[in-house]
């Protein structure tokens, strides 16, 4: 293995890591996978700071089925199903690692089915 293929793995394990601790609602573990300034970049809005996110994620408890992993360098791309609960949506997340911790993610997705879930209720 090559010094740029174990960064790769690196990376891509640290996500998965992250991933699978916020599956489990361990929060305090996924926690310790994201910078203090983590900002967090959706279809649905924004938050800046760790902790704003990780308010959002213990209330909504999104669950995570990871389709395809993609790494390069300190760059990390998801593809998954998120289920919300009421809807289950195909979505893609850039995760960004710097000094090892994850500090900015980007995830899209269409958002009509989270929309129409919303307006039945």
């Amino acid at each position: 293995m090559n010094a740029e293929s174990h960064v790769m793995t690196t990376t891509g394990e640290l996500v998965l890591d992250f991933i699978q601790a916020v599956n489990a609602e361990a929060f305090d573990t996924a926690r310790e996978y994201t910078s203090n300034d983590l900002k967090f970049i959706g279809v649905m809005g924004s938050r800046d700071g760790a902790d704003a996110y990780f308010n959002d994620m213990k209330r909504m408890k999104f669950k995570y089925d990871i389709k395809k992993v993609l790494a390069d360098d300190d760059d990390v791309c998801l593809f998954y199903d998120i289920n919300m609960g009421n809807v289950t949506v195909f979505s893609c997340g850039w995760y960004h690692i710097r000094n090892s911790k994850i500090d900015t993610i980007r995830v899209l997705f269409d958002p009509r089915p989270v929309m129409e879930a919303q307006q039945k209720k």
